[in-house]
């Protein structure tokens, strides 16, 4: 089914709460049309959306035009350098990881309750002091609190802080200080450590 790019977030939420368990599959065609699909009858298919939401595929689901922005001018930009700002953490991995988590969806929520550009779970949000996770500025800047202190506590590695981030601080730890074991988790950091060192070379 072909979308139009500024629906294809809208669709994706829409379709959550009754996938089917082998997901949802898209595409983007020579003509830029996207599709989505629970039925993958053409070899273009890829999953992007499993068990009804996957953040590592949120990439695929944000606007077209947003990804080929600058970096100075991708949304929410000014609440990025701020938060960048009070955290010490680099303005483009916040856009990193808002990228691969939410596509630059504000609203979106999580079957299991993660919110906002940077999905957070409400348990985590208020250790922070966070209210409102759909406020675009009040999730930054959780989000980028939270990513400060995994990298701290994992000794500024990136992979484990962003794995941290993904399967949770725990799990990181159980598993020897290495990243679980777990398959969309070894798929979620690849990818924000992807678009991290795009936006660095950009």
């Amino acid at each position: 089914m072909p979308l139009r790019p500024a629906l294809l977030c809208l669709a994706i939420a829409a379709s959550a709460p009754t996938l089917a368990a082998g997901g949802i599959f898209g595409f983007v065609d020579d003509d830029g049309v996207e599709h989505l699909s629970n039925v993958p009858d053409d070899k273009r298919y890829r999953l992007v959306l499993a068990d009804r939401f996957e953040p590592a595929r949120a990439a695929l689901r944000a606007p077209r035009g947003v990804l080929a922005l600058p970096f100075g001018q991708r949304p929410f930009h000014e609440s990025v350098l701020r938060a960048s700002r009070d955290t010490g953490v680099d303005a483009k991995l916040l856009h990193a990881v808002i990228t691969v988590e939410s596509g630059y969806n504000q609203r979106a929520v999580s079957p299991k309750g993660a919110t906002g550009l940077m999905q957070l779970m409400p348990t985590t949000a208020r250790r922070y002091g966070t209210v409102n996770l759909l406020d675009p500025g009040e999730n930054i800047r959780a989000g980028a609190r939270y990513l400060r202190d995994l990298l701290a506590l994992f000794d500024n590695n990136l992979e484990l802080a962003l794995a941290a981030y993904n399967a949770g601080e725990n799990a990181v730890i159980r598993h020897g200080r290495r990243l679980p074991p777990y398959a969309e988790t070894r798929r979620y950091v690849p990818l924000v450590v992807a678009h991290y060192r795009r936006m660095q070379g950009s």
